[in-house]
């Protein structure tokens, strides 16, 4: 059966008389006589003990590789780095973190195409090696099925029933320098929220992608909705690994599945979920490396007619273990697909199209509370909602859920780095009113675009949740809630507006209206504008000074190669 199946680049690498050094080379670790006539098929691995969202990545790999194997392939594991967001949250060291999504991409684009491998099992498990996985699946366009790495379970307190995660640690810590938690309670908050192995519990930006990438079609049905440690979820890479060989079979690639329709199931899928403001970020770039035009008006367009249905944290109060047991996500697709908002005519790697994966999903149970019927949604349209104005001319991201309400208007508090505001923040120095505005935070000028879930967790752990809001050219974590407002672009490295505000400015955003405005005569701004003069480059060696000179506007994704299209097309 081997011998039929397609090897359209390990044949050239291993081939015939002259490729022997090649093939010597594979005998000590692990290839036998025979396995040369079979298609070589790479499973890339995000595992690392650096964050609990990855250390059992190792197993699941292994799993993918039996399947792969058991399917007429010979499989090879290897390894590409990821960062904790969670842990460098705050810090410099955060800085690093949208970068990875590069490195990530092209450490795996770089073995794959140096190794002459006919497919590829991508597994990730945090937030940025899953669209790491995907930029170099589309960029490879060799059969690849996606594993995500599943969900944490919830943490909990000894005799409360409250449930657990990392955001609520993050919240714990505006909630104690406010005196409203001891030191001994937020230690106990701080020991029991992560119990294992997982991605953070909430539709934060892991969950929020792994279900993106299962609507977009690159993996197997049920991926994004497993717990990590489960039976479930180590079947599901072993099947991943069977997948790819038939993908092979068939000849379909991935960009035969990422097509246009496609990424609009992804967006409506992300929609409906409530899910992270990084997910408009990450679809844009895979968009890119894909060969899609997607842009944000396309968010704008599809968020007009998609409600959000899901109950889930950090604006609901359910985590993604919750919906798991109730049937994850493919009844809920089901729901959109029968209502027209789905294209059912998609492929997918099961080399099926979306309706017939979605024809045996089960209905949610009538008792559960998760997920609204589309006749009673949490909000009639997008969540997402994409801002421009005077201040964004570019467009800017706000996630507006309408718990905090459809506008706000306020006074600027202005802090051109993450650092400053969460000193003012824990000082005390922020009040009702205040729209705290962090600048210099982008692409370019952070570099790296940091996320500000430690600003925004803190506002909410002081109770001004409501009565604050938050604008950046940074981004946000899928844990951030609030009145909040990221991506804003031309960023303030590049002379955009937000560069220009002061102090006691009037802000206002405007969720109905989809603006974002700065409430100064544009004369005075035209004085500004003139008067200001870019800052200094914070890093001038190194990755992030690389990422910085060949990074593109967070409007486009925030790709590093699109310039570099552009002069070689030139």
């Amino acid at each position: 059966m081997s011998k039929t199946l397609p090897r359209p680049h390990s044949s050239i690498v291993l081939d015939g008389p002259h490729r022997a050094p090649s093939r010597a080379m594979l005998y000590p670790v692990g290839f036998k006589t025979e396995d040369f006539t079979k298609p070589v098929i790479g499973v890339a691995s995000t595992w690392s003990m650096v964050t609990p969202c990855n250390m059992h990545l190792d197993q699941l790999a292994r799993a993918a590789e039996a399947g792969a194997n058991t399917a007429g392939g010979k499989a090879i594991v290897f390894n590409t780095i990821t960062i904790s967001d969670g842990i460098s949250m705050g810090t410099e060291g955060m800085k690093y973190s949208l970068v990875s999504r590069e490195v990530i991409a092209d450490s795996i684009e770089t073995v794959a195409g140096c190794q002459g491998m006919d497919g590829l099992v991508a597994l990730g498990g945090c937030d940025k090696n899953m669209p790491g996985c995907l930029i170099a699946i589309a960029r490879l366009n060799r059969p690849a099925v996606f594993v995500y790495g599943g969900t944490i379970l919830p943490g909990c307190l000894t005799g409360s029933d409250r449930k657990l995660d990392i955001v609520s640690v993050f919240e714990a810590v505006g909630a104690h320098a406010a005196g409203r938690m001891t030191d001994r309670e937020l230690q106990v908050v701080e020991a029991c929220s992560i119990p294992g192995p997982g991605s953070c519990g909430g539709m934060y930006t892991a969950n929020t992608m792994a279900s993106a990438i299962e609507a977009l079609g690159l993996s197997l049905p049920d991926s994004s909705a497993q717990n990590a440690v489960s039976p479930a979820k180590l079947e599901d890479a072993r099947r991943a690994g069977e997948a790819v060989l038939n993908l092979l079979r068939l000849g379909l690639k991935p960009r035969d599945l990422m097509t246009r329709r496609a990424f609009e199931n992804a967006i409506t899928v992300v929609i409906a979920l409530g899910g992270s403001t990084n997910a408009v970020l990450h679809l844009l770039a895979i968009a890119h490396a894909a060969g899609v035009r997607l842009t944000l008006d396309d968010f704008t367009r599809l968020g007009r007619r998609v409600p959000v249905l899901a109950d889930l944290k950090p604006s609901g109060k359910h985590l993604m273990s919750e919906l798991i047991a109730i049937g994850g996500i493919r009844p809920l697709m089901r729901t959109l697909l029968e209502a027209g908002l789905l294209h059912g005519d998609c492929r997918t790697v099961t080399g099926r199209t979306l309706a017939a994966d979605l024809a045996d999903a089960p209905a949610y149970p009538e008792w559960q509370t998760i997920i609204r019927p589309l006749a009673n949604p949490i909000k009639r349209d997008s969540h997402l909602v994409i801002l421009r104005g005077n201040l964004a001319p570019e467009g800017a991201v706000a996630k507006i859920s309408g718990k905090e309400g459809l506008s706000f208007a306020g006074r600027a508090r202005v802090f051109d780095s993450e650092e400053r505001a969460m000193k003012a923040i824990l000082a005390g120095r922020i009040r009702k009113g205040d729209v705290v505005v962090i600048r210099y935070e982008g692409p370019r000028g952070g570099p790296g675009m940091r996320e500000m879930l430690g600003p925004t967790s803190a506002i909410m752990g002081q109770g001004l949740g409501s009565d604050v809001a938050l604008i950046t050219d940074g981004r946000f974590s899928g844990g951030t809630h609030g009145f909040v407002v990221g991506h804003i672009t031309p960023e303030a490295f590049n002379g955009g507006p937000l560069a220009l505000v002061k102090n006691g400015d009037r802000i206002v955003i405007a969720a109905l209206k989809r603006t974002l405005t700065l409430d100064v005569p544009a004369k005075e701004l035209a004085a500004r504008r003139k008067a200001w003069r870019q800052p200094k480059p914070r890093c001038t060696r190194g990755v992030l000074a690389k990422y910085a000179h060949s990074v593109t506007s967070a409007s486009l994704g925030a790709v590093t190669d699109a310039h570099l299209e552009h002069r070689i097309l030139a």
